[in-house]
């Protein structure tokens, strides 16, 4: 049997998941803690990335700046290995990881990869707020 075309995914008839190639990848958008997160899928790799916080403002919050400012320079080393973190322009903190996904993969995989990736920014979210990155 020929597989079906769901949005970027060609699905098998045992419901094997494979990324079709396309200009963009398959993407998935969510939300963890009210934070947002995407999740790219390729042929072998997910892809995951989280606005996990920002740096408050002068105007708001200008007390809380230098303790979230030290927060965010120590969280590269806090992170698992093959996570990153960076600080945007605009002063969002994004954490991001990579992680290899079998091809062709299922539904159930690739939740599985979110959820493990959720669950691990938690600590991360924690230490944000705590130090008033929020």
């Amino acid at each position: 049997m020929d597989t079906i075309e769901l949005g970027r995914f060609d699905v098998a008839p045992d419901g094997a998941l494979t990324p079709r190639r396309a200009p963009d990848p398959p993407a998935l958008r969510f939300a963890w803690r009210g934070r947002p997160c995407a999740a790219h899928f390729d042929r072998d790799t997910i892809r995951l990335a989280a606005d996990v916080a920002r740096i408050p403002s002068t105007a708001d919050r200008a007390a809380d700046r230098p303790r979230a400012f030290a927060a965010v320079a120590a969280l590269p080393r806090r992170l698992p290995d093959g996570w990153h973190a960076r600080l945007l322009p605009d002063h969002r903190i994004r954490i991001e990881a990579e992680a290899p996904m079998d091809n062709p993969s299922n539904a159930t995989a690739l939740v599985a990869a979110l959820v493990r990736f959720a669950l691990a920014l938690d600590p991360h979210l924690d230490a944000l707020e705590a130090e008033g990155a929020l």
